[in-house]
C-alpha cells in the first residue's frame, strides 16, 4: 500500500524524503500544498498536524488511526523498520552516530544557509516568490498567484529571526556554507557518498537542502555551479536512484577499523567546532528563558531568537551518543582522534 504525504517541490524536507523514497522503493503517493488552503479546513478528511511543516505523512498509530506526522529523522528511522531492504543507516554503531550527526546538521544548520540565501537576496525572493504558489496552482492567473506571492514571502521573511538570517549572521551562515562545499567536494573525489558506496541519511539531508542551494535559488547556485560543479551533479543525481543496486550485505558501507578518510574527519570536525557548539549556545538561551542567542559562533558575532526545537536536537544527540557502548566510545574517540568531536560531545 502507498504512503500518503503532503509536500511541496520547494521543501528540502519533502525533497529529502521523496528521493529516499525513491532509493528504498517504497510506493507513495504526493499530493502538492495549495499555500492558499493551509488555513482551511480543505484536507480531504485527513487530519492536520499539530504544526503545519512539510512534507506532513498520514500514518496509522498504534491503534491504526490516521495521524498527521512531520518530522522527517523519525519518519525516516520508522520506515527502516517498516520496509526491508536498502537501509539507509549503517550497520557499525558509531558509523550510524556519524550518520545521525551529519543528518541533523543537514536539517538544522545547513538549511540557515538555504532560507538566509532564498530570502535575504532580492533576485532569489523574486524567483521563490513568484514559482513557490506556482508549483501547486500551474493554471492559476496571474491575479490570483500575485497575492500568495506577496503572502508566501512576507510570511517567510518575517522568520528570518528564528533561522538567523540578519546582518550579524550573515558572514558567518556564508562562509560555513562555502567551508561546508568546499570539504565535500573534497570528499565526493574519494566516495560518492559520505559513508561508502551507498548513500545514507545524512546524504539525503543534505541533498534536500542542496535542491534549493544548488538547483533552485539564484545567488547560492550560481556559487554552486561555478565553483563545485561535481556537488551540483551529484545533487541532481541524488534525485532517483532506485536503480543504484547494493550490497545488502553492508559491505559497501565503509570499513571504520580500517580507519576514516581525512575527508570524513574534516566534516565530523565541522560538527565538533561548529554545529554542537552553536547547539549549545542555544539549549542554554531556551534553558534560560533568554530572548536572544548572542554569542559567538564561528569566531564571529552570532545572533539569533532561540530555537526550542534544536535544543530537543541537541538533546536527541546526547542520547544517541549515550546509548553508544563504552567500547564503540572507544572506538569513536579513537577515530576522531584530532577533530574535538569527542571533548565537543561530552
Amino acid at each position: 500500500m502507498a504512503v500518503q504525504l503532503m509536500g511541496a517541490p520547494g521543501s528540502p524536507y519533502t525533497r529529502k524524503m521523496l528521493a529516499l523514497m525513491r532509493y528504498r522503493r517504497i510506493p507513495y503517493h504526493v499530493r502538492w500544498q495549495n499555500p492558499g488552503l493551509q488555513n482551511s479546513d480543505k484536507t480531504d478528511g485527513l487530519p492536520k498536524p499539530k504544526v503545519a511543516l512539510l512534507p506532513t505523512y498520514y500514518l496509522p498509530d498504534d491503534t491504526g488511526e490516521i495521524q498527521a506526522v512531520t518530522d522527517s529523522s523519525p519518519i525516516l528511522r520508522r520506515f527502516e523498520t517498516e520496509f526491508e531492504g536498502r537501509s539507509v543507516i549503517p550497520h557499525d554503531p558509531v558509523l550510524a552516530f556519524f550518520d545521525w550527526l551529519l543528518e541533523d546538521y543537514g536539517d538544522e544548520w545547513l538549511t540557515k544557509a538555504m532560507f538566509h540565501y532564498r530570502w535575504h537576496y532580492q533576485p532569489d525572493i523574486a524567483k521563490a516568490g513568484s514559482i513557490l504558489p506556482r508549483w501547486s496552482n500551474v493554471t492559476g492567473s496571474d491575479e490570483e498567484i500575485g497575492p500568495l506571492s506577496k503572502y508566501i514571502s512576507e510570511r517567510q521573511i518575517s522568520r528570518l529571526s528564528y533561522v538567523g538570517s540578519n546582518e550579524v549572521t550573515k558572514q558567518t551562515i556564508e562562509g560555513s556554507f562555502k567551508r561546508f562545499l568546499t570539504m565535500l567536494n573534497a570528499h565526493f573525489q574519494t566516495s560518492p557518498y559520505l559513508f561508502g558506496t551507498r548513500p545514507s541519511s545524512a546524504d539525503f539531508a543534505i541533498y534536500g537542502q542542496l535542491t534549493q542551494l544548488a538547483l533552485f535559488d539564484p545567488t547560492s547556485s550560481a556559487i554552486v555551479t561555478q565553483d563545485f560543479p561535481r556537488i551540483y551533479a551529484w545533487t541532481e543525481v541524488m534525485e532517483d536512484l532506485s536503480g543504484l543496486d547494493i550490497a545488502e550485505d553492508g559491505s559497501d558501507w565503509i570499513n571504520a577499523s580500517a580507519g576514516l578518510p581525512d575527508t570524513l574527519l574534516a566534516l565530523l570536525g565541522e560538527m565538533a567546532t561548529l554545529y554542537i557548539p552553536y547547539l549549545k549556545l542555544n539549549a542554554e538561551a531556551v534553558m534560560s528563558g533568554a530572548e536572544l542567542v548572542d554569542a559567538e559562533v564561528d569566531g564571529r558575532p552570532y545572533q539569533q531568537n532561540p530555537f526550542p526545537y534544536q535544543a530537543r536536537c541537541l538533546q536527541w544527540i546526547g542520547a544517541q551518543y549515550g546509548a553508544l557502548s563504552s567500547d564503540d566510545k572507544t572506538r569513536l574517540a579513537e577515530l576522531t582522534h584530532g577533530t574535538g568531536l569527542t571533548e565537543a560531545l561530552s
